[in-house]
């Protein structure tokens, strides 16, 4: 790298030529003015470093951007601007937010900064940086008559790494990404899941000779000219929510899993992943119990041979009670078919209720609110199991008929007489996308004194 001159440094002794070796050059572009709203960033640009030749790289940061767009607000506003550009808060600890923002940005503060802007504003990103970049492009190439990529530049912290770094929130005449796939590396390996972030690396680069102090606010590479293409945008690096496996913070992570766990009836034949089911089974345990007892047990049924026995058996049992209810074989069978969401699912849970612990008083009332006290435990437990099942993208349905032929469940499956079967879940994904749920709100549920 050069130091901030458009002209290169002297070679070191030794220094490979670029036959030899890949090289480039990187410098900040001295003599941009003060941008103030409403200035024409190409024109500045093309004063400052009339220079520029075909295949350069300019890398401009967003805040001159903000400045040339008016993107600038009051500083008593901050709060109101951060809640305005935030479409979903994804972490939160003490004021600091982590949100996603219009853009589709995940940063802090949805990018609403008070850095390098006149006392008492605060700066909104570029309302479309794609679009700025563009507009920058086409000015230089009216200006200078030059073929030049733009990136738009902003600082990022990054999860799980220290510091920050420049990255490209908009580009224009770049390709953003270098997908890699499907070639090979040095030793002949295949490449299958290397896609290059060429846009972050270029902002990065320039970030190293602008500065975040030095009032540098654009910089230059040459030499890249292999990274300029058409059609791309920074949009292109935002991974979409689908693929993003760390796109919710804690908080938000726990009430997605609740909101998203729903009663699915149809599943598809994908087999489940036993070790998943034992993960959302370590969650379960967690919940609260009386006396600190562990009153949860859950039967995986995992043999096909005990799930066909059990459901049989449950069947049969059921039909009994049907008809000694005097129904009709047309509605026993309508019944019973609505009960193959047990039969039909790739995997089957009985979770189960034990009393160890339980303290016993002789008195009726008194003993009834124990019992009380570990059903509603063992229905914690259940409620975690869930939950977790849907963390791990599995869809389940609670049934509640084990309840109903306890003394069937225990000899079908084994199980000790003090194990009480607490319903049935059947797991497995779900075979359909589940219906929009209607908003439930708090209040009809809460009485305050």
């Amino acid at each position: 790298m050069t130091a901030p001159s458009p002209s290169p440094a002297p070679e070191p002794p030794n220094a490979p030529s670029p036959s030899q070796s890949p090289s480039y050059e990187v410098w900040a572009v001295a003599g941009m003015p003060e941008v103030r709203p409403g200035d024409d960033l190409a024109r500045l640009v093309a004063d400052a470093a009339p220079g520029l030749r075909d295949g350069d790289v300019l890398l401009i940061t967003s805040k001159i951007v903000s400045k040339a767009e008016g993107r600038i607000v009051r500083a008593d506003s901050r709060e109101e601007a951060i809640d305005a550009e935030t479409v979903r808060v994804v972490a939160r600890r003490g004021p600091l937010r982590i949100v996603e923002n219009r853009q589709g940005l995940v940063m802090a503060a949805a990018g609403v900064d008070a850095s390098n802007t006149e006392p008492g504003t605060v700066l909104l990103l570029p309302a479309d940086p794609d679009a700025s970049a563009a507009a920058i492009r086409a000015g230089l190439r009216e200006l200078l008559c030059v073929d030049v990529g733009v990136i738009v530049t902003d600082t990022f912290g990054r999860p799980w790494r220290a510091g920050l770094t420049d990255v490209a929130i908009g580009a224009a005449g770049v390709r953003v990404l270098d997908d890699l796939r499907g070639g090979t590396d040095a030793h002949g390996n295949p490449l299958s899941a290397t896609v290059v972030a060429t846009a972050d690396e270029l902002a990065a680069a320039g970030d190293l000779v602008k500065g975040k102090a030095e009032g540098l606010p654009v910089a230059v590479v040459r030499g890249l000219g292999h990274v300029l293409g058409e059609g791309a945008s920074a949009a292109q690096l935002v991974r979409p929510a689908a693929e993003d496996m760390f796109r919710l913070g804690t908080s938000e992570a726990v009430r997605e899993a609740v909101t998203q766990r729903r009663t699915v009836r149809a599943f598809t034949a994908e087999p489940v992943d036993p070790a998943a089911v034992r993960r959302a089974v370590a969650a379960a345990v967690t919940a609260p119990a009386p006396h600190h007892t562990t009153p949860w047990r859950f039967v995986l049924v995992e043999s096909e041979g005990a799930r066909r026995e059990l459901l049989d058996a449950m069947r049969d049992a059921w039909i009994e009670d049907l008809r000694r209810d005097g129904k009709s074989e047309e509605s026993i069978a309508k019944r019973v078919r609505r009960g193959d969401v047990l039969r039909n699912a790739p995997y089957l849970v009985v979770p189960c209720m034990v009393m160890d612990g339980a303290h016993t008083y002789g008195h009726a009332r008194r003993d009834a609110a124990e019992r009380e006290m570990f059903v509603v435990a063992t229905g914690a437990g259940v409620q975690n199991f869930l939950v977790a099942l849907a963390g791990e993208g599995l869809g389940s349905a609670w049934v509640s008929s084990t309840m109903f032929c306890r003394d069937v469940v225990r000899k079908a499956l084994g199980l000790p007489e003090d194990w009480d079967p607490m319903g049935a879940v059947a797991v497995g994904r779900a075979a359909e996308a589940p219906r929009e749920r209607a908003p439930r709100p708090a209040d009809p549920f809460i009485t305050i004194r």
